[in-house]
């Protein structure tokens, strides 16, 4: 599986609401991105970073997973993120297959 790329915005009067987006790279691979990457394996990932909710939005007209998390605490989603500039960090341990992310 691939994916086309992870993007990552914090919003909020304090930036203390992050978005992730997952975005899947080919339409085959949109319903195995809907089955394994859950607003559960997104907070397993993050951890204690996260102090509030995880919300899933799915957007199926673009392949796209959008995750909203509430309460990210002082910008460890960003820095966790930015350890892997191409995402692979993040979507290996929210996925069970190996991915390669195309740019």
């Amino acid at each position: 599986m691939q994916l086309r790329d992870i993007a990552h915005s914090r919003t909020g009067d304090k930036g203390n609401i992050s978005n992730v987006s997952v975005i899947a790279y080919r339409p085959e691979d949109w319903p195995v991105l809907l089955e394994q990457v859950t607003a559960e394996r997104v907070r397993d990932h993050f951890g204690s970073l996260i102090a509030g909710d995880v919300v899933r939005y799915e957007l199926p007209q673009i392949g796209a997973l959008n995750f909203v998390m509430y309460e990210a605490l002082g910008g460890g989603v960003t820095r966790s993120l930015a350890l892997d500039p191409h995402g692979k960090c993040l979507s290996s341990r929210l996925l069970t297959l190996p991915i390669e992310v195309q740019r």
